[in-house]
């Protein structure tokens, strides 16, 4: 293979993964970190955090991919990725899923024990997901909790143990995402419908739907708020989270039952803005303590 053709293969693998939406993701975990280096700033330790964060939505995301890739060439939105199209082999997706796994790992080894022994645990939590919507309409909630766990392990990962701020900081995860998750899937009512996958719109209709995402996005800003006295944060930080809480409300007028168009601008744009500005406010307040 050619060195053209194989950085080719890379850069489809990694649009398959969708890997520029680790911003979702990462900044929370960053935040955690930073809440959590009270006693100085260890960049070892911040290297594997986010190799460890890197390769668990890598190794997530391709046998998300792989599993579904089915009834994505069935639905003429994903009909295109690169596993339905042919443009990547289910044999390439599966050494990808490998190495993502066993950076993921060899990760957590080079952090501590507690978190190389929690390892397994994550992977289950995070492969699992992609069963979900096989069989209940809280697949949006297991998408969170995915997701959600990735401020705690980093959290593991910089003091060795469980503590309060990062629990209510995966919440506040957990619920911000199963609310994006649920405008995005008002896309697919029809396709879900027809092939009996489970998702909130499809059992309850896209405008009940839309409550309910709003409602979880209210807790968010709730949790948000909270974390401020949990995580014993300066005043700096409540800025960021006003601002996200702004952010999480207009995401909400962008979306309506008869216009769905922008929903992209919603899903991408707006939380892109909330998870990086969250973790900006959040160094500012570390700073300024």
């Amino acid at each position: 293979m050619t060195a053209q053709r194989f950085f080719g293969k890379v850069s489809l693998l990694l649009e398959m993964i969708k890997f520029a939406h680790t911003i979702f993701a990462l900044p929370f975990t960053l935040m955690s970190v930073a809440i959590a280096m009270t006693g100085g700033f260890d960049g070892r330790a911040l290297f594997w955090i986010v190799a460890a964060m890197v390769g668990a939505r890598t190794s997530a995301m391709t046998f998300n991919r792989i599993i579904d890739r089915g009834y994505d060439a069935l639905n003429p939105r994903t009909a295109s990725r690169a596993l339905p199209k042919g443009a990547i082999k289910t044999g390439e997706a599966w050494l990808f899923l490998g190495a993502a796994t066993a950076l993921f790992v060899l990760a957590a080894a080079m952090l501590n024990r507690l978190a190389l022994a929690l390892s397994p645990v994550a992977l289950l939590v995070i492969w699992g997901y992609s069963y979900t919507k096989r069989f209940t309409v809280l697949s949006h909630l297991f998408l969170g909790l995915a997701l959600a766990i990735a401020p705690t392990g980093a959290w593991i990962a910089a003091r060795g143990r469980f503590d309060w701020p990062p629990v209510l900081l995966s919440l506040c995860v957990l619920l911000w995402t199963a609310g994006f998750d649920i405008i995005y899937a008002c896309q697919d009512v029809d396709f879900d419908r027809k092939t009996g996958l489970y998702s909130l719109p499809a059992a309850i209709g896209v405008g009940p739907a839309l409550h309910v995402s709003l409602l979880l996005h209210l807790l968010t800003i709730a949790g948000l708020v909270a974390l401020k006295w949990v995580a014993g944060l300066g005043p700096a930080y409540l800025i960021g989270a006003a601002a996200a809480s702004v952010l999480l409300l207009y995401e909400h007028t962008l979306v309506k039952p008869g216009d769905l168009s922008r929903v992209n601008a919603a899903f991408f744009t707006i939380n892109g803005f909330v998870s990086i500005g969250l973790f900006v406010f959040t160094l500012i307040a570390r700073w300024l303590a």
